[in-house]
């Protein structure tokens, strides 16, 4: 079925705006690092549903995705609290990265640690989308950490290569090379912060990613992987961090919430 889309090559023009909405979006969340911190903070109903473990996601502007050049850029911030989780054990599990493919599965279908220095990461993840189709991509990502004080962490990470594997797992499984393929994912950057206060860790993630366009007359195919899956994918990522991190106590289930910014 994803014959019917035809393989696309990222192009110089995209690449520009992608960066150029990175820069201006890392210019205002520098200016919230010693202020206003916390995205959930800024607003009290959705301070509360994260205070009742419920996890919130929207996008970061009322207009979503971004169109680009050939391009969609799709900004999604989401939130969540760990009630009895400590952050030395929170950044534990998240910098576990030889672990990602048992706590993210099965979005996440391989994952290893590539290089560590310090407070910055080098590591390998195999990326599973599957949303009428099935994708599988083979990604490197920078990663760096950075304390601000003892209560309170940033983080972010850049992906440096993805790559679609055509036949994967399969004897005839061949990489292609970056920037080409069916455009799903081309891009993916992701901003986190932590904070433990309260008998609580408090997460937040803002994931950047660009992809190909829409085109005419294949929506049907290719809409419900680039538009639903960078949201569901946030989601996942949140709940699944939160599962992983021990608790004294867990409230039921509690469907994530969805607000236009």
């Amino acid at each position: 079925m994803a014959q019917a889309a035809e393989p696309v090559q990222l192009n110089e023009a995209t690449l520009v705006a992608f960066a150029d909405y990175i820069r201006q979006a890392e210019a205002g969340m520098e200016r919230t690092l010693n202020s206003a911190f916390l995205w959930s903070d800024q607003d009290e109903e959705r301070a509360r549903q994260i205070q009742r473990e419920q996890t919130v996601a929207q996008g970061w502007s009322g207009k979503h995705p971004v169109s680009v050049p050939d391009g969609l850029i799709h900004d999604w911030i989401g939130a969540v609290s760990v009630p009895g989780a400590t952050i030395e054990r929170t950044l534990a599990v998240i910098q576990n990265y030889d672990s990602h493919k048992n706590i993210y599965k099965p979005e996440v279908i391989d994952s290893k640690l590539k290089s560590r220095n310090g407070n910055d990461f080098q590591i390998y993840l195999r990326l599973l989308k599957k949303k009428i189709i099935t994708v599988v991509l083979d990604t490197d990502h920078n990663v760096h950490y950075e304390r601000l004080d003892a209560t309170r962490w940033h983080c972010r990470s850049y992906t440096t290569r993805i790559a679609e594997v055509e036949n994967a797992g399969q004897p005839a499984e061949r990489v292609m090379p970056p920037d080409t393929g069916f455009g799903f994912l081309w891009r993916l950057y992701s901003y986190w912060r932590f904070q433990e206060r309260d008998g609580a860790v408090y997460m937040e993630c803002r994931a950047i990613s660009l992809t190909r366009d829409v085109p005419r007359g294949l929506g049907w195919i290719i809409e419900p992987i680039i538009r639903k899956l960078p949201r569901e994918s946030l989601v996942h990522t949140l709940e699944a961090t939160r599962r992983a991190l021990p608790a004294p106590r867990r409230r039921e289930t509690v469907p994530p919430i969805e607000r236009n910014a």
